[in-house]
């Protein structure tokens, strides 16, 4: 395989011809297709950043949280008050534990408070598996006691409904790889052979299946009563990465396994979902007559209770996910160095306009006139991908990486900011990485994974 991008390096700034900053009269760089910035004084660094500011009024609250959060415990994990990053497996990964510190003990006031509010969410969470349970016993008292009075079976029976709609769910690989390509072992055993040394690196273990879609994105979860491991890759991040950088994704996604994450355990992460659930069916509709604003005002006492509830649970697992974050990163690191590893944040930076670029080839394929194009427009378009990527010059990842800091950029609302955790993996002390993936394996590797490949870039363009 040939390597698509090279390791993030310190950007040079090029100026642009005849161009100077409104500001300071400093030369800016960029231009073209790039914003034109000033890399003195920052002028138009980030003119898109209104733009930027997630929809709905929840999100945006939830981020700024978010942000806080994770400047927070950033400072407390630089300045030795909190737990450590991570770099070595976490000896209570199993039980969702926290990391024993290197520096001795377990993160003293910082850990023992995120200890109080993993048994605070832990209880928050089995309260609203109760609710769920009481509306199952008492939907089934109505339905077989009050049969025959009247409209009491009917509420039984919704009682019943709503049970099992907010029920705990194992989840089902079948359902969550519809429409994507699921491989396992005997479809790529290079592949997972790779998958089970970064595992065992991190000092956990391999993966079930992996699904490929086009995401710009990747992530591990489990599914069925066995607690399976699934790996999600998404092309669309993996084929913008050099070899080393997929390492470090691929340590980050197991660190997550190796170190305990509260909002990933089967009794929060469903009461979370139970509790999403609720907010979308009591959510107020667009009152078009007195009936709606009357279910609107019945419905708002429980839409605010619900509301109230689930903020509370964030905010007690919030620590906890950024944390985990945190040390998924120093994993990372572990795995394919900490070049490596700070190169993959700057990807994430870029992950917005890749998607965009996908989503230009998928609207290009499906809108050309017949015999514009002959070729297959499936054919080279993760190349195409990949080229677009390595052609993003180094001052417009300067940029990028300075308007994230502004901004706070985040991957989503429980990511401690991009710009922290860059900084978090360049404080601690360099590591090289224990693994390396020599271009014989890589080319192996990709080989295995073509046909997927393949089928996952006709189901883009044919949208």
């Amino acid at each position: 395989m040939t390597e698509t991008t090279q390791p993030t390096r310190t950007a040079q700034t090029v100026p642009v011809a005849g161009r100077s900053c409104p500001d300071c009269g400093t030369a800016v760089v960029g231009g073209g297709q790039y914003v034109s910035w000033c890399a003195a004084c920052d002028w138009n660094v980030d003119p898109g950043a209104r733009d930027e500011e997630p929809p709905g009024r929840i999100e945006r609250l939830r981020r700024r949280i978010a942000r806080h959060a994770g400047e927070q415990l950033f400072t407390e994990l630089t300045a030795g008050t909190g737990p450590v990053a991570g770099a070595e497996p976490a000896t209570g990964a199993a039980t969702g534990g926290g990391a024993v510190s290197q520096r001795g003990g377990r993160g003293g006031r910082g850990g023992r408070r995120s200890g109080a509010a993993r048994q605070l969410a832990l209880g928050l969470a089995s309260l609203v598996h109760g609710v769920t349970l009481a509306l199952f016993a008492g939907g089934l008292w109505l339905l077989v006691a009050c049969w025959g009075r009247g409209a009491l079976p009917v509420f039984g029976a919704l009682a019943i409904g709503a049970a099992v709609l907010l029920r705990p769910r194992f989840g089902s690989l079948s359902k969550a790889a519809e429409h994507k390509v699921v491989l396992r072992r005997t479809d790529a055993p290079r592949l997972f052979a790779l998958l089970d040394e970064v595992a065992g690196s991190v000092g956990t273990t391999g993966v079930f299946a992996v699904v490929v879609d086009a995401d710009t994105n990747a992530g591990v979860t489990t599914y069925g009563p066995r607690g399976h491991r699934v790996l999600h890759l998404g092309l669309g991040l993996w084929e913008i990465l050099s070899p080393q950088e997929r390492l470090a994704l691929l340590g980050h996604e197991f660190g997550h396994y190796s170190h305990g994450d509260t909002r990933r355990s089967f009794v929060v992460g469903n009461a979370l979902h139970s509790l999403d659930t609720w907010r979308h069916t009591l959510t107020p509709q667009r009152p078009d007559g007195l009936m709606d604003l009357f279910v609107n005002l019945v419905t708002a006492p429980p839409r605010l209770l619900v509301d109230g509830t689930l903020a509370l649970l964030e905010h007690l697992t919030l620590r906890d996910a950024q944390r985990a974050e945190y040390r998924a990163d120093a994993a990372a690191a572990r795995v394919a160095g900490t070049e490596a590893a700070a190169g993959l944040m700057d990807r994430l930076l870029v992950s917005d306009g890749v998607t965009g670029e996908l989503r230009r080839e998928s609207v290009a394929a499906r809108t050309r006139l017949g015999g514009a194009r002959r070729e297959d427009p499936a054919e080279g378009l993760w190349e195409r991908l990949a080229a677009h990527a390595a052609a993003v010059p180094g001052h417009e990842y300067e940029r990028l990486r300075r308007a994230a800091e502004r901004r706070g950029h985040q991957v989503d609302s429980t990511h401690p900011p991009t710009h922290l955790r860059h900084r978090r993996l360049m404080c601690d002390e360099r590591a090289e990485a224990l693994i390396v993936l020599t271009p014989q394996r890589a080319a192996e590797v990709d080989a295995e994974l073509s046909g997927a490949r393949r089928t996952v870039a006709h189901e883009l363009v044919r949208g």
